[in-house]
């Protein structure tokens, strides 16, 4: 259990999955951090918080397993082991399916395991401070280091911030980083309902022009007979969709599957959230990183979001960890330099493909229809480009940290 700081190697704002994860993996390696979060622990966990759950990718699983975080998910997360993508229900689809020998593609967990995992990683790590239900008031960034001021009245210190409070984050708009953004003429509905079939624990996408439809496989007493639903309608039908009854929402909802789980239901809550995207063009500035969706926001599209934040905190602990054997200031611009050109571009260029798939399964139209079946048959027969797509879900293509790798740095 980790005692109370006045300082620390790192000072976190912000204490989701992403800044948890960062404050755990930074602990494995003997770095202390103080984190500070606003929100209630027990509120943040509870089943009516948001609904949502997460493709967890095998690197980062991996990263899990290396700081510790994977016994506490035992159990709880269903395996991928295929991603069937079609463009509505027509002909031609894209099977992804591992080799036997290479394990599920990843797992599919609901965030509120997930933070529960985290937050009690967290809680239980000699090096970490966990302070929630606590807000920084003020922080100055100075030559020296970093000190905040928190509402309890303490004063904290370390001589880097990390900013992960999320797509709003206002550290990174009081360091003046621009972010390009822009919203998605969408809302994502979410919600988790039972069926009469097997999964088979496959995960599908089914491309409307109004958004796609994806069905997550879940872990289920019966396994394999409960999925997570994200279906992505039009801006404008979100709220009148919310309010239908649940019984007209399973019909549409079987509809949009064309029946091949079965009967529907039951029903869990249902929740709405609205789609954008914004990317930061830099990720650093003095004493400062940014990491998850304080430095990028993506659309669900390809279940890459907080996937791509814990690549961030892979590269980042690496990047600091490498820094503190070398005796340097954790701070010091060379050592957030190499977290910038590291992460900088891959950021970018998930952000791009998401939002360039988003575009393109949305022309509608029955040519553009076709050539995008021609499309998903033609790489459905080509090995080589699916395994290339394979690695891109996985979370292993570029320069991959060790963490993704399954090893301590």
């Amino acid at each position: 259990m980790a005692q109370i700081q006045s300082s620390a190697d790192v000072l976190i704002l912000g204490g989701g999955l992403v800044g948890s994860a960062l404050a755990v993996a930074l602990d494995a390696h003997g770095l202390t951090s103080i984190v500070i979060d606003t929100a209630d622990a027990a509120t943040i966990t509870a089943a009516s918080f948001d609904g949502r759950a997460s493709a967890i990718a095998s690197a980062p699983m991996r990263m899990f397993e290396a700081i510790g975080v994977a016994d506490r998910l035992a159990g709880k997360g269903c395996p991928i082991q295929g991603i069937r993508v079609s463009d509505g229900l027509a002909p031609g689809k894209l099977d992804f399916a591992p080799d036997a020998d290479d394990g599920p593609l990843g797992h599919m967990f609901e965030n509120r395991q997930l933070r529960i995992a985290l937050l009690e990683a967290a809680m239980a790590a000699p090096g970490v401070d966990l302070r929630m239900r606590t807000r920084a008031v003020s922080v100055e960034r100075g030559a020296m280091g970093v000190t905040a001021t928190l509402d309890s009245g303490a004063t904290v210190r370390a001589p880097l911030l990390v900013a992960a409070e999320g797509r709003n984050s206002p550290t990174r708009e009081a360091a003046g980083l621009k972010t390009a953004r822009w919203s998605y003429d969408h809302a994502a509905m979410v919600a988790t309902l039972g069926h009469e079939r097997s999964h088979e624990n496959i995960a599908f996408e089914i491309f409307y022009p109004e958004g796609p439809f994806a069905i997550l496989p879940l872990l289920d007493d019966e396994q394999g007979r409960r999925s997570a639903v994200v279906w992505t309608v039009k801006a404008s039908d979100a709220a009148g969709m919310m309010k239908i009854s649940d019984r007209a929402y399973l019909a549409e909802a079987e509809k949009r599957m064309g029946g091949f789980l079965g009967r529907l239901g039951p029903l869990t809550q249902r929740f709405s959230h609205p789609l954008g995207f914004h990317h930061a063009a830099w990720i650093t500035s003095d004493r400062l990183v940014l990491a998850g969706d304080a430095a990028h926001g993506i659309h669900p599209i390809a279940g890459q979001g907080v996937n791509v934040g814990f690549r961030d905190v892979a590269t980042l602990v690496e990047v600091l960890v490498d820094g503190k054997r070398l005796g340097m200031d954790l701070g010091d611009p060379q050592l957030l330099a190499r977290y910038q050109r590291w992460r900088g571009l891959d950021t970018f260029m998930v952000a791009a493909a998401t939002d360039g798939l988003t575009r393109l399964f949305g022309i509608p139209g029955k040519a553009p229809a076709a050539i995008r079946r021609f499309g998903l048959s033609a790489v459905d027969k080509m090995p080589p480009l699916k395994r290339w797509f394979m690695g891109e879900a996985r979370g292993e293509s570029g320069d991959v940290p060790k963490l993704l790798q399954g090893e301590r740095v």
